[in-house]
């Protein structure tokens, strides 16, 4: 086992320590692989032959990821937590004082625990390959950095650097890790191993000397470093972290920033903050006490607990066909054609050429459109250039990937078409018909629709088994998830297929069974509802807004409204409103607003202004609704029960009817597609937290005052009345 996670070999004087874990899909970090790395550097110091090591993954594209998530989840208490944190941290140091020479030679992820293992090693090389990342994404699990990350970092690139990247969880591509001073050096791929082993030399035999920034320094250090570099940025940047007054500064803001992003919901920030602030104004030893005692108290949080959830539901569903039969396969994709290159059309085109890495030929209308569906993917990837991630030669070489037209070419040779028109359904399924003329006999013709039902969609089609829909979500380049509706009537292999193809595009999927709004329009659709409701009830746009900003959502229902177009929120609940009745019945005043020209964002008027520089509630609004209306204060608990319980509730009713798979489709698709916060863990975690007979209960409250709309799903009054959960 040892040889095979961690293969030892001597070359020319260094030790070469590969680690590739047998059987797992990347490398983590956790008390046995620690183990073995501790045993093969102390064989590499008894042996007089070895000069320095060189630490590197087996791993075809990945370095280490982090720790063992399962593994943290058998630190059941505080203690057990700060206790495995000291013991990271002791092994850590222990590397970082090593007699010989320690290269780290980096592919592929390097994240959390790998990054923390790298930066007490002596040198950092990484590859340039786009593969490369670094980071400590830690925060986005509810924890902070646990094995000295919040000491080494800032002592490493600076105190404001270090805090950007501990308290976002954001990655750095290898140009910008270089940049920071993260790395050494960037080589090719090829080079990676054959540098990094003259470098362990070049360390051992004196030839190479490296001098590293001190965190905190003098007067004098400062104006000479800004001597060199004489830049705006360096002196804003030193002369915070170089005297304490302006560390106080730096820290301040810092906090203030974090707590008006979190809203105070998650700690993890905070508490990372904190451990870098002590280690800055009290030591190193101070500070890993902190980081250690921090990184104990935050695992055993509910926020941690439902991060990590989170993180489990979605590695399980990469592995997901989407089909129950194991051994329906999805069949090859090797062109993909989008029918529309609008804003969606052109994402999709963007994901598929770039990320998923396929050729695309997009059809519109007219040469104008045609082009601009061209410049939208062009845009895309310039932005990309523009953040070093790409050259200028591999744009030119990816939007060649993407051809567009106003006919058919291309069509023949198509696996997918991706319909992403307007939701018309005769226009569907006249272009369907164009579609199923043009393309193979084993074409999948998927329509990015977000209300219609694919089975009518199907109804008439020469191939109705290969309809299927694949609802992207706005912006397509940024939203993670994927919805995937398959009808009564689709093929296993189409929907294999097509979550495949979703993967590859770098999307979350999830698949749900057909009907009207699907998964995630039908449950927020209540949710925009009830906001209307509260504004005929005489509630204020902000008041609203805000409420539900509290409870976690990254906006509030108007603004989400402004967001995706009044009109298109109005068209889609009559669709609901006719397949559901009352339950869904939006407001008349939605009408009258899009009447009055109040489309959102796009018409620059709406329940926002967009006019100046700030965003401002547009009080004219207001006069929009019906004369009676007059504004009330209305309290955030009532809000967050009229818009977020029913919410729920539709959620829970589609577990019951069978749209969702389960409730960790259900959450995953509600917090990656529509917001829900991620901390709450979706619908059903929120269910089970909340309690099932507690929620029926203030269902049926809500009911008796305000109508049926609000009567508790059958499934919630089935766990209510048994004490039961959704999750076990």
């Amino acid at each position: 086992m040892a040889d095979a996670a961690l293969a030892y070999d001597v070359r020319g004087g260094v030790a070469v320590l590969t680690l590739d874990l047998p059987g797992e899909p990347v490398n983590t970090l956790s008390p046995a692989t620690g183990a073995l790395f501790d045993a093969a550097l102390s064989r590499a110091l008894d042996d007089t032959g070895v000069q320095g090591v060189v630490f590197i993954s087996g791993k075809p594209d990945g370095f280490v990821a982090g720790a063992d998530v399962r593994w943290l989840g058998s630190l059941k208490t505080r203690e057990d937590g700060e206790r495995a944190s000291r013991e990271g941290q002791a092994g850590f140091d222990r590397l970082s004082k090593y007699p010989k020479p320690v290269v780290a030679a980096i592919h592929g992820a390097c994240l959390g625990g790998g990054l923390e293992w790298v930066l007490a090693c002596s040198y950092r090389i990484c590859s340039d390959s786009p593969k490369t990342q670094l980071g400590l994404p830690e925060v986005q699990l509810g924890l902070l950095p646990g094995a000295g990350g919040t000491q080494r970092l800032p002592r490493l690139i600076g105190i404001a650097q270090a805090l950007d990247l501990i308290l976002t969880g954001k990655s750095v591509r290898p140009s910008k890790a270089r940049k920071l001073g993260l790395v050494d050096e960037v080589v090719p791929k090829p080079l990676l191993l054959e540098v990094a082993m003259a470098r362990a030399k070049a360390l051992a035999d004196g030839s190479l000397q490296v001098t590293r920034r001190s965190l905190g320094g003098t007067g004098g250090g400062l104006f000479s470093l800004l001597g060199a570099l004489g830049s705006k940025e360096a002196w804003t940047e030193l002369a915070l972290e170089d005297n304490p007054l302006g560390r106080v500064f730096l820290f301040d803001q810092a906090r203030k920033r974090l707590r008006a992003k979190t809203r105070g919901h998650y700690p993890a920030p905070e508490r990372a903050l904190d451990a870098v602030r002590t280690g800055t104004e009290r030591g190193m030893e101070a500070g890993l006490a902190a980081e250690a005692a921090a990184f104990g108290e935050l695992l055993t949080t509910d926020v941690s607990h439902r991060l990590r959830e989170l993180f489990f539901a979605t590695t399980e569903l990469k592995k997901d066909r989407g089909v129950a039969d194991d051994s329906v396969k999805p069949r090859p994709v090797t062109k993909v054609a989008v029918l529309g290159g609008g804003l969606m059309g052109g994402g999709i085109a963007y994901v598929s050429a770039v990320t998923a890495r396929l050729p695309v030929r997009v059809k519109e209308r007219d040469d104008a459109s045609a082009g601009r569906a061209l410049a939208h993917v062009r845009g895309q990837l310039q932005a990309q250039v523009d953040k070093r991630r790409l050259t200028p030669r591999e744009l030119e070489t990816r939007l060649a990937q993407v051809t567009a037209g106003t006919d058919w070419a291309g069509f023949a040779r198509a696996d997918v078409v991706v319909e992403a028109v307007f939701e018309d359904v005769a226009l569907k399924q006249k272009l369907r018909d164009e579609v199923e003329a043009v393309t193979p006999e084993t074409c999948i013709f998927a329509s990015n629709t977000s209300s219609i039902p694919i089975t009518r969609l199907a109804e008439g089609s020469r191939r109705p088994a290969q309809v299927i829909g694949m609802h992207y979500f706005s912006p397509v380049e940024k939203m993670p998830l994927l919805e995937v509706i398959t009808h009564a009537g689709t093929a296993p292999w189409v929907t294999a297929t097509c979550v495949a193809l979703g993967k590859q595009q770098g999307k979350t999927v999830i698949v749900v069974r057909d009907g009207p709004g699907f998964y995630t329009s039908r449950v927020l659709a209540p949710y925009l509802n009830e906001a209307a409701h509260l504004l005929l009830d005489g509630a204020e746009v902000r008041a609203v807004d805000e409420a539900l900003l509290d409870f976690g959502f990254p906006v509030g229902p108007y603004q989400l409204l402004d967001e995706v177009g009044i009109d298109v929120g109005e068209k889609v609940s009559h669709v609901l409103h006719a397949a559901f009745g009352e339950r869904m019945h939006a407001p008349e005043a939605m009408g009258a607003l899009v009447r009055d020209g109040r489309l959102g964002r796009k018409a620059k008027k709406g329940f926002y202004t967009y006019d100046g520089k700030k965003k401002v509630v547009d009080e004219s609004v207001y006069a929009v609704l019906p004369p009676s209306t007059k504004r009330r204060v209305v309290t955030p608990e009532e809000v967050v029960e009229r818009c977020v319980f029913p919410m729920v509730n539709e959620a829970i009713r589609c577990l019951e009817e069978g749209i969702v798979r389960s409730p960790r489709d259900a959450d995953v698709g509600a917090v990656f597609g529509l917001g829900f916060p991620p901390f709450r863990g979706g619908p059903f975690r929120f269910a089970d937290t909340f309690g099932a007979a507690a929620l029926a209960g203030r269902l049926e409250s809500l009911a008796s005052k305000l109508g049926a709309r609000f009567e508790p799903a059958a499934l919630l009054r089935d766990k209510a009345a048994s004490a039961g959960r959704f999750y076990p």
